[in-house]
């Protein structure tokens, strides 16, 4: 099975989505019957006081991401690859009048994850699930030229959404792993079958502690054969105490840029999981990143997702800390009954930052974008897309995350409801029965910065067999402030 977008994401493996996605039930996800069929009302979708929600377009299949051209022209991207074997051609679409109009057809080397425009073109991030991740530019008649290839996302995470800053192309990279070692669980995602010489790739030089993880060997028939595995190696690959592993680009759980017309990978920061989500303001970088699972041979427990600054040079903490927090020495990261986990780095390269806002648990958090007009109101503040928790072995949480979009206020990283849907509980509105939110993953504010829009990835069906996207039920919501 395939994973999904915990960035945008995943395949649902891909988008990561909030980049975690999975094989098996769990305690927060949603049971859908096989008949689903979706029907929309924006009266069940609570927002603040004064603001108005109205339904855009519909019929979508797996949309990600949306991005307005200089006259306020609105485009949306498919995804084109989801869970399981869904490999479709991914897609740029004109959004008018509630119609969709074809501008540009991609390969079946999705999901599509990220979308800018930028003088007269647009950019697109490749999450790459067949042939690695790209980095695409895409003229208004639909040509499109490959700026960037051979990323490394042929694991679980994929390359994630983009901006533009004083004209180079910044965007996330997700890891091939969830803590950094190679195991079972990647092999029930599909991945380590296909590509067992994969592996995570730090993007500098470090040291490694020398743990290693055994467990039945998935790629052998033999019964009692087993594998020991270290980090940032292949699977079946031990390590040793002090063994230096050499930093390269491009390379895993990190944010970098190119050119705005292509030319040299140079990175920006590194130590992420899965940085699913970019966004500029006041000319910083933040990025939104899914937090570890707890799954494989090294689980973490009670993993946040969080909101970051992003600043050139500074090492986040993935595969050894969680929110700026140690894993190896915070006891809420512990699975219940097991030992601490493990350290991998034997040193850091610098102390980890603590995150702006701290985000729900599982709740796979992705486009963030901010207000920047006194006419929609929050100045300033981030506004997140949480796509929700997925029906994975990540642990059990205490109610279904996510599934709503969140206003950040900037000032103190606490995070609140703003378009929710209405109810005693959370959840998906094929969940809670109403005609709602489903699977919001990216939100974009117009030029004006008037109207906030969501992209709503659609119904994702679960059961014992893992997620199932449902085609054409992919919906953009528009929230504005009436005067």
């Amino acid at each position: 099975m395939k994973k999904i977008i915990r960035s945008l994401l995943f395949t649902l493996s891909a988008i990561t989505m909030g980049g975690c996605s999975g094989i098996r039930h769990s305690q927060g996800g949603q049971f859908m019957p096989t008949d689903v069929a979706r029907t929309m009302n924006p009266n069940d979708i609570a927002i603040p006081y004064g603001y108005k929600i109205e339904m855009v377009a519909s019929g979508l299949t797996f949309p990600t991401a949306m991005a307005f051209d200089e006259n306020g022209g609105a485009y949306v991207i498919e995804a084109g690859s989801s869970s399981g074997d869904v490999a479709w051609e991914p897609k740029l679409l004109r959004i008018e009048d509630g119609k969709a109009t074809l501008v540009a057809t991609g390969s079946r080397n999705g999901p599509w994850t990220g979308l800018t425009y930028f003088k007269g073109k647009f950019y697109v991030a490749e999450g790459g699930k067949s042939e690695g991740g790209k980095i695409l530019q895409i003229a208004p008649t639909g040509e499109i030229k490959v700026l960037l290839d051979q990323l490394p996302s042929l694991g679980d995470h994929t390359t994630n959404g983009l901006v533009i800053i004083n004209n180079y192309i910044y965007f996330g990279q997700g890891t091939a792993t969830n803590s950094g070692i190679a195991g079972e669980d990647n092999a029930q995602f599909g991945w380590l079958r296909r590509r067992p010489e994969f592996h995570d790739i730090p993007c500098r030089d470090i040291i490694l502690t020398g743990i290693n993880y055994q467990s039945d060997n998935v790629l052998t028939d033999n019964v009692g054969d087993k594998a020991n595995t270290g980090a940032f190696q292949s699977y079946n690959t031990p390590t040793q105490p002090g063994q230096l592993i050499s930093g390269s680009l491009p390379c895993s759980g990190s944010i970098m840029r190119i050119p705005i017309e292509g030319g040299p990978v140079e990175l920006v920061a590194w130590g992420f999981r899965n940085p699913s989500g970019l966004a500029v303001y006041d000319r910083k970088l933040y990025a939104t990143e899914n937090g570890f699972d707890n799954r494989g041979s090294r689980p973490v427990e009670e993993a946040a997702d969080v909101l970051w600054e992003v600043k050139p040079s500074v090492w986040y903490g993935w595969p050894d800390f969680s929110s700026g927090k140690p894993v190896s020495q915070d006891q809420e990261f512990k699975k219940q009954g097991n030992k601490n986990v493990e350290s991998l780095l034997q040193s850091y390269p610098n102390t980890p930052p603590l995150p702006l806002a701290i985000l729900g648990v599982h709740s796979s958090p992705n486009g963030l974008d901010f207000s920047h007009s006194d006419k929609f109101g929050f100045v300033g503040d981030a506004f997140v897309a949480e796509f929700g928790n997925m029906a994975i072995p990540v642990g059990k949480v205490r109610s279904p995350e996510g599934y709503k979009v969140v206003r950040v206020n900037m000032s103190n990283g606490v995070d609140e409801d703003f378009a929710t849907n209405k109810g005693k509980r959370n959840g998906p509105a094929s969940g809670l029965k109403n005609q709602g939110l489903e699977r919001p993953i990216s939100v974009r504010f117009d030029t004006a910065g008037e109207n906030l829009y969501i992209v709503d990835y659609g119904i994702v069906k679960m059961s014992d067999l893992g997620p199932k996207p449902l085609e054409k039920t992919g919906v953009i919501w528009k929230i504005s402030k009436p005067k």
